[in-house]
């Protein structure tokens, strides 16, 4: 499928057109120049077009290792990547030495780029587009991005570059997003209850901010294909990526860092962390990225929490564990057992959760993240045959039987797995809501011992069955 890339200096547009583009709300959107920071890609329509469309931050005149001059690098390599640029001007304004500095650059580097003149609602961008002419890229095509007005033109602008296609159902972007079926519905799908079998893994890499969230994600590419640096809360959007490990096809998903919500005050962090509770809502396994320095911070158990009560499969990754090393062997004992400690009282819904010791920097033990990735992924997906775990029941039962409610025994008759993703239980009880919280926890503890599940939620709902002697109209 062909790349556009969307590029322009910043505060012209370029992600409002890209959430045009793609038909959804999925670049954040604001006011602040260089709100865009990394490259985001997604599904992009046009009438009968079909494409890959590329979004950038806003292109700087910067050089060394500065912030802007990371970015501008990120930008410089879509424009490589992509097979055509739209180069947005912001009409109203008209062309800055910025913009024509920018041009420049694109006449000697872009294979093909089409100019486009946006923010043309009203009168105010007339004179702006006469000016795009002067810049040596063709007849600039007037639109707005945030209206919708002109795309029919950028359309017959992109016809040679693009043949019309039909438009396939299995295009995929930075679509972080899927469905989730309602408690107790079955599916056809061997692969499970989320879609077909060959839908990718959404993994998602989450933490406070600066704890090296993008760099390994880098790093498990191969390549510095997000922003990366010293600087606190670089990354912003939640940055999707497709990759393969073996055979698995994964959608690895950067997200900005979540700080305790009392902290968050700025308009921008806010759409951050919004973006970022998405991709964790959609996940499938969530890598919880912590710095080995403090360990374990309140904020992470917080993160952690929400990724458990979201259902999701959790992995935790303890990053910078070179600063471990420069410590003697029993520091280092002490600081690992402190972690496992923490976690078995404050995530007891999850005991077993996977820990793994590595450093996104230099690779030591990245090679081990996937392994236990795909370990809890299967054990997510896992259902238990209904008889197996009737048998199973009857013995944990018999073993430890409901308190007695109303001088009246509470009875559970029977039960069965209604979903996997996460495991997800239904019990037929004469009275769940007289069911004490510590017997369903003692049930959830069974399980997750005896059908060997360490680390997955484990959910389990009660229902009354139905009386057969009743009628409907009763």
């Amino acid at each position: 499928m062909r790349k556009l890339a969307l590029v322009g200096r910043p505060n012209v547009g370029k992600s409002t057109l890209f959430n045009r583009l793609i038909g959804r709300r999925s670049a954040i959107v604001a006011d602040d120049p260089g709100t865009t920071r990394d490259r985001r890609e997604g599904a992009g329509r046009l009438a009968d077009l079909e494409f890959t469309v590329i979004d950038t931050a806003g292109w700087e005149e910067a050089k060394g290792e500065a912030l802007e001059a990371r970015m501008r690098r990120q930008t410089e390599q879509a424009v490589k990547d992509a097979d055509a640029v739209l180069f947005l001007i912001d009409a109203r304004a008209g062309v800055t030495p910025m913009d024509q500095n920018f041009a420049r650059w694109l006449r000697a580097h872009a294979r093909k780029t089409i100019m486009v003149a946006n923010k043309c609602e009203g009168r105010d961008g007339i004179s702006g587009v006469a000016e795009a002419y002067g810049l040596g890229l063709g007849e600039p095509v007037p639109l707005s991005g945030e209206h919708g007005l002109g795309l029919s033109d950028l359309r017959d602008a992109l016809v040679p570059l693009i043949a019309p296609e039909t438009v396939s159902d299995d295009a995929v972007g930075d679509d972080i997003g899927h469905d989730d079926p309602v408690d107790g519905e079955e599916t056809d799908w061997e692969g499970g209850p989320d879609g077909p079998p060959d839908r990718p893994l959404q993994l998602a890499i989450v933490g406070r901010p600066n704890v090296g969230k993008s760099t390994l994600l880098n790093r498990l590419l191969g390549e510095d294909r997000v922003l990366t640096g010293p600087e606190a809360g670089i990354t912003r959007d939640a940055i999707a990526v497709d990759w393969r490990f073996e055979e698995q096809r994964i959608r690895l998903i950067d997200t900005a860092g979540l700080r305790r919500r009392a902290n968050v005050s700025e308009r921008l962090e806010v759409l951050s962390a919004r973006d970022t509770l998405e991709a964790v809502r959609f996940a499938d396994v969530v890598v919880l990225a912590i710095d080995a320095g403090p360990m374990l911070e309140k904020q992470d158990l917080a993160i952690a929490r929400m990724v458990v009560e979201e259902g999701r499969a959790l992995v935790i990754a303890v990053n910078k564990i070179d600063e471990l090393a420069r410590g003697d062997a029993k520091a280092q004992a002490a600081a690992w057992r402190r972690l496992r400690d923490r976690l078995q009282v404050s995530l007891a819904q999850v005991k077993g959760v996977p820990i793994v010791g590595l450093s996104a920097h230099s690779g030591r033990g990245v090679d081990k993240l996937m392994p236990a990735v795909m370990k809890i992924y299967a054990l997510w997906n896992r259902r238990i045959p209904t008889a197996a775990f009737n048998r199973w029941l009857t013995a944990m039962v018999e073993r430890n039987p409901p308190p007695l409610v109303d001088a009246r025994r509470i009875r559970i008759r029977y039960g069965s797995q209604i979903k996997s993703r996460p495991p997800t239980f239904a019990l037929f009880v004469s009275k769940p809501a007289a069911l004490p919280e510590s017997y369903t926890r003692y049930l959830v503890n069974g399980l997750r011992d005896d059908f060997d599940m360490p680390g997955v939620p484990i959910r389990i709902v009660m229902r009354k069955p139905k009386n057969p002697y009743v009628s409907a109209e009763d």
